[in-house]
């Protein structure tokens, strides 16, 4: 059984005596993406800086490709690629020189064309950065990020400032990578995004994780199946756990009464569903 490519257990990171970050665990497996979520202030952002080897811990165990990120292993950096919230350029370079600039820093790293067209900059290539638009200069971060061609991609809210067009063909990319075998953690606000891409996700509230699982089956207390249906130009909503017996009942009396429920549909709860419920308190403060 292969080592996880990400392990986590017990991190915990104070400033000043305040704590960020308290005690959190998780492992991420090779060739799977997995979302950090949560709200500003929450501790994700720190997180990831920590694993990228940015930041110092407090305490706790970390290992990215079974190597303590906090010491900043040069063959480890050769096989991560990350996309941070902000990035800078050298404006005046080109796409294509940026790229390639990058590419000579790994010992294999992809061809930087194909790059360049897998996130969608393809016709750019001679523009120069300064240029871009952000939603571009975004992609371009994508492609530093990639050209390396690493076993292990952060991605810290990667498709921020994209159209949706462009969100659509950075997902698509998040996919191909993974049909690559790449593992991938990312963080975003889009929970959407998540939910489309992510295998598991972690929900992060306070510097604790409040929820851990594949989108789909994450569920709250009060988040169940919703019931919905017409009655007499009017929308009825239901709640309920057993939606089966609910929809038994309800049919039942609705034939006993020669009526049809009209527009009946029946929805679990989505990743918002549970992540506003989850970080609803989180919210308000």
């Amino acid at each position: 059984m292969l080592e996880p490519a990400i392990t986590v257990h017990g991190l915990r990171k104070s400033y000043d005596g305040v704590e960020a970050v308290k005690g959190i665990s998780f492992e991420v497996a090779r060739g799977e993406v997995f979302g950090l979520l949560g709200p500003n202030g929450a501790g994700k952002t720190t997180t990831v800086e920590i694993l990228e080897g940015y930041r110092q811990r407090t305490a706790g165990e970390i290992a990215v490709l079974g190597i303590d990120p906090e010491t900043r292993d040069l063959e480890l950096r050769r096989h991560v690629g990350i996309v941070l919230q902000s990035t800078g350029f050298y404006t005046r370079a080109t796409v294509r020189e940026s790229v390639e600039h990058m590419a000579v820093a790994y010992p294999n790293p992809r061809d930087p064309a194909e790059t360049i067209e897998l996130v969608g900059l393809r016709g750019k290539e001679d523009q120069r950065v300064g240029r871009l638009s952000g939603g571009q200069q975004r992609r371009l971060d994508l492609a530093l990020a990639l050209v390396g061609d690493p076993s292990v991609i952060f991605l810290d809210e990667p498709t921020t400032g994209f159209d949706p067009a462009a969100r659509r063909t950075a997902w698509g990319v998040v996919r191909a990578l993974k049909d690559l075998g790449k593992t991938v953690l990312l963080t975003t606000h889009y929970l959407d995004e998540a939910q489309s891409l992510a295998d598991r996700v972690a929900i992060i509230k306070d510097g604790l994780i409040v929820a851990q699982g594949p989108p789909s089956e994450l569920s709250p207390g009060r988040a169940r199946y919703r019931v919905a249906y017409d009655e007499n130009g009017r929308r009825v909503e239901l709640e309920t756990d057993e939606p089966t017996e609910l929809l038994h009942r309800l049919t039942g009396e609705a034939l006993a009464r020669g009526e049809r429920l009209q527009n009946l549909s029946v929805s679990r709860p989505t990743l918002e569903d549970v992540y506003l419920e989850l970080t609803a308190e989180a919210a308000e403060q």
